[in-house]
């Protein structure tokens, strides 16, 4: 009797070590696995109605008609004042008749853009007075939305109404 409580001692250990090795064993592939996992950043939503389509990560915008600068995650903007360089959540008054949604916008994925300000200068002013001709998110998404809600209609055999969002909207400075 004694003899088979020792052997279910026994095993019972050896049975315990195995689970422990198993369990250790699992746990080192899953740190194995979560180090290969990649972090992919996207700020769609976040992009203001002014700034242009076809991109799905944006740190920054360079507006070559007022020298100036958008940072996307802080909605702010940076411009020159005496000198400095400036951020604010609006443009300055001297920019309260700049339209935002007119005006041609560079994508710049770099920290403190505006520290290669005479080099985006150089390379952008061919940009001034673009007045309209780069699709932004709001048209963009206005026109999707009107393609999408036209097939519907073309598919119940009814009247297609064309959609023209375009005309009082405001995209003047510093709104969003």
């Amino acid at each position: 009797m004694w003899f088979g409580l020792i052997l279910t001692t026994k095993t019972h250990t050896q049975m315990k070590r195995i689970l422990l090795a198993v369990i250790f064993g699992v746990a080192s592939l899953s740190s194995l696995n979560s180090k290969a996992q990649v972090s992919l950043s996207i700020n769609i939503g976040s992009q203001p109605n002014w700034g242009p389509s076809g991109y799905d990560h944006v740190e920054n915008y360079y507006l070559p008609d007022i020298n100036a600068y958008y940072n996307v995650p802080s909605k702010q903007y940076t411009y020159q004042n005496n000198g400095s360089w400036i951020t604010r959540n609006q443009l300055p008054d001297r920019y309260r008749d700049y339209n935002l949604y007119n005006g041609y916008k560079v994508v710049m994925n770099q920290s403190k853009p505006y520290l290669s300000n005479n080099s985006n200068v150089k390379n952008y002013s061919k940009y001034k007075n673009y007045n309209g001709k780069q699709t932004n998110l709001r048209d963009y998404r206005s026109r999707t939305t009107s393609v999408k809600s036209n097939k519907k209609t073309k598919n119940n055999n009814s009247k297609i109404a064309r959609n023209d969002n375009r005309r009082g909207s405001s995209g003047r400075s510093g709104r969003n």
